[in-house]
């Protein structure tokens, strides 16, 4: 059975600052996701609690809102960002510092499907204020950018690196692409359509 409820998430975060409401829905349905490498499922076991929002928001991720999508995709001076989808973003601020945990992504992407939200995949977000010296990288996979911050949900000086990963919802540009060509946000009342951010240099020592 499928449950359907409203309640307004307030981001007033350092990082990422929205008031906003978001369609909040829970499922019991799963998705059994892509292979994976044993490092990866081990992961993507140890986030299976997050298919309900609800948890996400008890454990200290808050809805930015927005589902994002790319039209074009990213050229020159800009991420190399296929077309596509990333969705809607929950963000733990207590999770981000300038080395990544494996096991605690600080970002976790859903999918709006309906009447659900469904988590297709999960992200790992260093900003370049945290100090960090060097490309950042996980799973042996290095982290795109670094980059400016994607508008309008964050300012455009937050300079970062990320990397996602599709955990839950096999994707056919790459596991570790950056977007989803079968990310959909039509239909949902928070749609934004975004341009790839645009590289910048890491700041030297």
């Amino acid at each position: 059975m499928t449950k359907l409820r409203v309640r307004c998430h307030i981001a007033g975060l350092v990082l990422l600052v929205g008031i906003g409401c978001v369609l909040v829905f829970t499922s019991s349905g799963r998705a059994q996701g892509p292979a994976l490498p044993p490092e990866l499922e081990k992961v993507r076991t140890a986030l299976e609690k997050y298919h309900d929002p609800y948890v996400a928001v008890r454990d200290g991720y808050f809805s930015t809102v927005g589902c994002v999508h790319y039209p074009q995709p990213g050229g020159a001076g800009r991420v190399p960002y296929p077309a596509g989808g990333m969705g809607i973003h929950f963000l733990n601020p207590q999770l981000i510092g300038p080395v990544p945990d494996p096991m605690r992504p600080p970002i976790l992407i859903y999918e709006p499907d309906g009447d659900k939200l469904r988590l297709v995949a999960a992200e790992w977000f260093i900003p370049l204020a945290t100090g960090i010296k060097e490309r950042p990288t996980v799973f042996g996979q290095p982290f795109d950018g670094p980059m400016e911050g994607h508008e309008p949900l964050m300012p455009r000086g937050l300079h970062h690196y990320d990397l996602h990963v599709w955990l839950w919802k096999e994707n056919p540009t790459g596991l570790f692409s950056p977007t989803h060509p079968g990310v959909k946000c039509e239909g949902y009342g928070y749609s934004l359509a975004e341009e790839a951010p645009r590289l910048v240099p890491h700041p030297k020592p």
